[in-house]
């Protein structure tokens, strides 16, 4: 089984640790859409649900057509996935990197797929004091015995986005010196007019984007993510590695339908200016908190109690806010929390006021 508080969203967990019943708890550990998946998804599921009785297509022919379409690439340069992670493990098993640079602290599981892999990793950690922003100290660190960087933009869990001329510097170095290039933008559907480097994918065949949509669709049980590439070679031997049908039917219709809801994305970014602007402010407010600003649908935050026990405090009141002690350069005084509704958001920070001032 894996570790309790590995990742986001163990309310089962820790709903038992604290005595309490699932349905009893606010989860703010996981990053999910509250709006709920796309009415347009739930009616195409339901109207569709006798596809369980065959075998999707193995080549997922229709949802590879639909994420295409969506970006503008030629089908061949997609890949699908039963969601990012399995393309993360997927791609660097098939890369099998001897030597990469790890941006730290970020998502686990590219620690995992590259342990796995048996490369050494060499660690390039983001500084407090520049706020764990990307800085250009990384283009320095980039050498020719490196042949594999992974970035998550905006990165998890600190929610910043690096600056998009940083970006494209950070590409062209990588391309000067042959390092393969894995750019995580599984939370970038979340922040409006955000330039993506998907542009970048005709210029530079060393690139990988991947790309979530279980977050931003509200989907975390279907499974589903895709990985974008002009390295068809690259591409076409990932699908021939990989086991058959590792999507499921359910999931594959809900990526061929969900692109065409423009209405859901509109009202998911005013959603989000809403309250990610609302949980900032009152974040900065409270006292003993150093809170980062947010790019995404998460927010970032220092409890300055050097032997904080805020999870444990806060999931008193029934909320769930995410650890992040287990992040590589972090330690139990960050906390990360995800933006949810007007009425939740107000709970937390209620919660968050009395633990503070009352302990």
């Amino acid at each position: 089984m894996a570790k309790s508080g590995q990742h986001g969203g163990n309310v089962i967990q820790m709903a038992q640790k604290y005595g309490l019943e699932p349905e009893q708890v606010i989860d703010f550990s996981a990053n999910i859409n509250p709006l709920g998946m796309p009415h347009s998804v739930k009616q195409a599921i339901i109207d569709q649900l006798d596809c369980l009785e065959h075998y999707p297509d193995i080549d997922y022919l229709k949802l590879h057509q639909a994420i295409a379409a969506h970006h503008r690439l030629p089908v061949e340069q997609v890949i699908a996935g039963n969601g990012a992670t399995e393309l993360i493990f997927l791609w660097t098993n098939h890369l099998k990197p001897k030597k990469a640079l790890l941006v730290e602290p970020s998502f686990a599981e590219y620690r995992r797929a590259l342990v796995r892999a048996g490369c050494e990793i060499v660690q390039f950690d983001l500084q407090e004091t520049d706020d764990f922003a990307l800085t250009e100290q990384l283009l320095s660190a980039l050498d020719e015995s490196f042949d594999a960087l992974f970035l998550c933009t905006p990165n998890n869990p600190t929610g910043l986005m690096p600056n998009h001329d940083l970006l494209l510097s950070i590409v062209a170095r990588c391309h000067q010196l042959n390092i393969a290039l894995f750019i995580d933008e599984s939370f970038i559907d979340f922040m409006r007019d955000t330039p993506s480097l998907v542009a970048q994918l005709a210029h530079y065949s060393h690139v990988a984007i991947l790309r979530s949509l279980t977050k931003f669709y509200a989907l975390p049980g279907l499974r589903l993510g895709y990985l974008l590439s002009s390295n068809q070679i690259l591409l076409d031997e990932m699908r021939d590695q990989r086991e058959p049908w590792t999507i499921n039917a359910l999931a594959a219709l809900a990526g061929e339908v969900l692109f065409a809801d423009t209405q859901y994305v509109e009202q998911t970014l005013h959603w989000l200016e809403q309250e990610q602007t609302l949980v900032w402010q009152e974040l900065n407010e409270l006292p003993g908190i150093r809170a980062f600003k947010p790019s995404a649908n998460y927010l970032f935050f220092k409890h300055l109690e050097p032997n904080s026990q805020l999870q444990a405090q806060m999931m008193k009141h029934g909320i769930l806010i995410r650890s992040c002690a287990n992040y590589p350069t972090l330690n139990q005084q960050f906390y990360r929390i995800a933006i949810k509704s007007r009425a939740a958001n107000i709970q937390l920070i209620s919660a968050l006021k009395e633990v503070l001032h009352h302990g």
